[in-house]
């Protein structure tokens, strides 16, 4: 991005996106699946802000066009982590985690 947008979307962005990792990691260690869920939740919203500014960014031209394919990516994200909080709260277990 410009160096104008330093401290504004690219600082956005990169919130978001440490924070989409980091809520998965942190979450991982809860031992309640309730605790874990609001984590998961967490990163979910996380992931939905940095697909939101990845197509922001390309249509305000500060992104190539690499943009929409993180986007997606994040989508991506954003519906695996909605299908293992869906698995979660109605009791089936995730890989590596238990119950």
């Amino acid at each position: 991005m410009p160096d104008g947008e330093r401290f504004g979307l690219q600082l956005q962005l990169r919130r978001a996106a440490v924070s989409a990792a980091c809520n998965i990691v942190e979450g991982a260690t809860r031992v309640g699946t309730n605790d874990y869920c609001r984590f998961l939740e967490i990163s979910r919203g996380s992931a939905r802000e940095c697909a939101y500014l990845l197509r922001l960014a390309s249509r305000l031209r500060l992104l190539p066009d690499r943009a929409d394919a993180l986007s997606t990516r994040y989508e991506g994200l954003s519906a695996g982590l909605f299908s293992a909080i869906g698995r979660l709260r109605t009791g089936s277990s995730l890989p590596g985690h238990r119950q």
